[in-house]
């Protein structure tokens, strides 16, 4: 039996303003857009760094879903299941106080990161700073998504996100690393439709190491401790000059 062709869904185009590295768009943003073709629970695989302000193919695989550029694969998205369970939500008034120390004020490879940049100014970038919340490893900070996230009935556009699940899982094992981490995968399920204006929690904490592989869970909770939605990753150690190469082809 021939396998069923994959077939076009639409085309997709990672703006500038959506990179992570300078040169390549930020994971957890590109892993939302690669999601929104599927329903439930996505695990997204990113096989190369995702280009910039170029036309882009989203496709209906056996499998699930690819994202190419001409016949290079960026990502691969499939239905999955997700058994994380967050910790307990650390409270609003104590990832505020773990938002100052955020080791991305320190060291930061990717200052122009669309979520976790210091080098982006407010309504431009998401600027989730996540720092040690001084309880079993958490990184936390306090997250007020701005309109221009949300769609015609005012939740927050599912890869904006996406995108916020994406860094506080690194920024959980940044501190003890010498080398920057990329996105390699991410599993999302959101759980609850988040508000423009609303006050939320992000937080990150580490799972398993596997040699340049770094596991790790992300959650927003809402202000009473609402798990809103929740993301397992895999975060690879990498080259930073090698990355960038690979970026630009």
């Amino acid at each position: 039996m021939s396998e069923t062709p994959a077939t076009a869904l639409r085309s997709v185009t990672v703006a500038r303003r959506f990179c992570g590295p300078p040169d390549s768009g930020n994971g957890g943003y590109t892993c939302g857009l690669v999601a929104a073709a599927l329903r439930g629970v996505v695990e997204v695989t990113l096989k190369r760094p995702p280009p910039l302000e170029r036309e882009l193919q989203l496709l209906r695989t056996p499998d699930g879903v690819a994202l190419l550029d001409g016949e290079l694969t960026i990502a691969e998205g499939r239905r999955a299941t997700l058994a994380l369970q967050p910790p307990p939500c650390p409270g609003l008034a104590a990832a505020t106080e773990a938002s100052a120390r955020y080791h991305g004020l320190e060291e930061h490879a990717f200052p122009s990161c669309f979520v976790c940049g210091t080098g982006r100014s407010p309504g431009d970038g998401l600027r989730i700073f996540a720092g040690d919340a001084h309880v079993d490893g958490l990184v936390a900070c306090p997250w007020k998504p701005g309109p221009e996230l949300c769609d015609a009935d005012g939740h927050v556009r599912p890869e904006f996100v996406w995108a916020a699940l994406d860094c506080p899982g690194a920024w959980a094992w940044l501190e003890e690393l010498e080398r920057p981490l990329v996105l390699g995968k991410l599993t999302a399920a959101l759980d609850v439709p988040l508000q423009a204006g609303r006050p939320y929690i992000v937080g990150g904490w580490r799972l398993a190491r596997d040699g340049r592989k770094h596991g790790a869970g992300t959650a927003i909770w809402s202000a009473d401790g609402t798990v809103c939605a929740r993301a397992q990753a895999t975060w690879i150690e990498i080259d930073r000059a090698r990355f960038a190469a690979a970026g630009k082809q």
